[in-house]
């Protein structure tokens, strides 16, 4: 399995995917964390791949995605965007509402 095809099988396993630094227990950037307790202020179920335990999915994300930084999330495989994003649609009060329509197109 390529790398490409690897990040592809992840994003197709979730309906959230976030892609960051540490994990949602121990985040090793502030980035990560701050979105992480984002995410969980939304009470929504999200998966994660920490990019420090996989160097090549580290390597060819941004590439992938077009995304130079981390963290990387996801909905239904589609990149939503970075931590900036994640703060900007908590504070305009449309990340919950939009991260329970990822979760129930996944479902569908």
């Amino acid at each position: 399995m390529t790398v490409i095809e690897k990040i592809e099988s992840q994003l197709s396993s979730h309906a959230i995917l976030l892609y960051m630094k540490g994990t949602p227990y121990f985040p090793q950037c502030g980035f990560s964390g701050k979105v992480v307790q984002i995410l969980q202020e939304c009470e929504a179920e999200f998966a994660y791949v920490n990019i420090f335990e996989d160097p090549e999915v580290f390597q060819s994300l941004p590439d992938f995605a077009d995304w130079p930084t981390f963290p990387q999330i996801y909905f239904n495989s589609e990149l939503v965007g970075g931590g900036d994003i994640i703060v900007e649609m908590a504070e305009q009060d449309t990340l919950k509402a939009a991260m329970e329509e990822a979760v129930e197109k996944y479902n569908g």
